[in-house]
């Protein structure tokens, strides 16, 4: 066993950085109260903004990041209503299942998981079904795809459909095409390297026009309340009581990549997932999806993902495995935010390599 502290290399939660756990201890402001509390939280946005590269307004939700996926679907979808999912993984296909319960029509368009989205055929779901909303994932975490949704969204915003795309495992890592995106989603364990608890969302004037035309059935899931704050005036009007410590990592966390430089993180992604697919093809490993690998995470295809897990632990390395149907045959590596790094990479994979001989 490794007398090193343990490593965390899986596709989220990372690593946090030492200045993120030390803003956590931050003596709280109460944001209902304190004006400087408002001040804070507006420069957050700003910061995220900057981050997601976007001039939408955005909006930070206290919770895991299924939390704006799930309030993107209530606050965007009304009973009855066509929503055309893309899936070609299991999130995915899962927003189908979020569309359900909130009173919508799902259509599947499913490809192949290791296939990426033909714009033509897009064009064909659309015009056959007239959906109001479309669904889609940016980086399908479990088999380490990352879709290049351009050619796509383009269809659907000359055919007037509203978009939600799952950006979770992909923001902060690797550039998204969010001025194509009526709702971008992402999260604070990931690629930000900050503490599970914060889903983050880009909303479009669009999408904002269409939460407020439609009636509204939940109250927590509802992002109509978070369209104006009142910065002007502060303290805001917080729907509810906002996970402040939380907010302070997350501000901390992002503080991290601007000084870096947006681009400059996207560069260390790329190179900290050469070099861990450089490492595995060296041990005779593959990733799932060659042609269409994610800068975050790199899925490799093995047998008996269970067992490895289990031996990479013992060398004091967390790694994880498929999901679903891809349980035992595939093993990830989470090569994101903090975690983006050569050293780490290496470490992983060493403690991989001791687990396969």
């Amino acid at each position: 066993m490794d007398d090193r502290e343990t490593l965390v290399m899986t596709p989220g939660p990372t690593a946090l950085p030492e200045s993120v756990r030390e803003a956590m201890t931050r003596p709280i402001q109460n944001p209902d109260v304190e004006p400087e509390f408002t001040e804070f939280y507006r420069d957050l946005l700003d910061e995220l903004g900057r981050v997601y590269g976007t001039d939408d307004d955005l909006v930070v939700l206290a919770g895991e990041g299924m939390v704006g996926l799930e309030a993107s679907v209530a606050s965007l979808i009304e009973p009855g209503e066509t929503v055309l999912c893309l899936a070609n993984g299991i999130y995915g296909a899962g927003f189908a299942d979020l569309v359900e319960l909130h009173g919508g029509e799902p259509v599947i368009h499913e490809i192949p998981p290791t296939e990426g989205f033909d714009p033509e055929s897009v064009k064909e779901a659309v015009e056959e079904h007239d959906p109001a909303v479309a669904t889609m994932v940016h980086c399908e975490t479990p088999t380490g795809v990352l879709n290049d949704l351009d050619a796509v969204l383009t269809v659907l915003d000359e055919a007037g459909v509203l978009t939600i795309c799952d950006a979770v495992s992909s923001l902060g890592g690797t550039e998204v095409p969010t001025e194509f995106i009526d709702i971008c989603l992402g999260a604070s364990q990931k690629c930000f390297s900050a503490p599970p608890g914060l889903a983050t969302l880009s909303v479009s004037e669009a999408a904002w026009k269409r939460i407020e035309a439609i009636d509204q059935r939940s109250f927590y899931l509802n992002l109509e309340p978070w369209h104006d704050l009142g910065f002007d005036d502060p303290p805001a009007g917080f729907p509810y009581t906002h996970s402040v410590s939380d907010l302070y990592a997350l501000d901390a966390a992002l503080d991290r990549l601007l000084e870096e430089g947006m681009n400059d993180v996207f560069e260390r992604h790329e190179r900290a997932a050469e070099h861990c697919r450089e490492r595995g093809r060296e041990l005779g490993l593959a990733p799932f999806a060659p042609e269409l690998t994610s800068p975050t995470v790199t899925a490799f295809a093995v047998e008996n993902a269970g067992d490895l897990q289990r031996q990479v632990a013992e060398e004091g390395v967390v790694l994880a495995t498929g999901l679903g149907e891809y349980s035992e045959s595939i093993l990830r590596v989470g090569h994101m935010g903090y975690n983006a790094e050569i050293e780490r990479v290496d470490r992983a994979m060493d403690a991989l390599a001791a687990a396969l001989d």
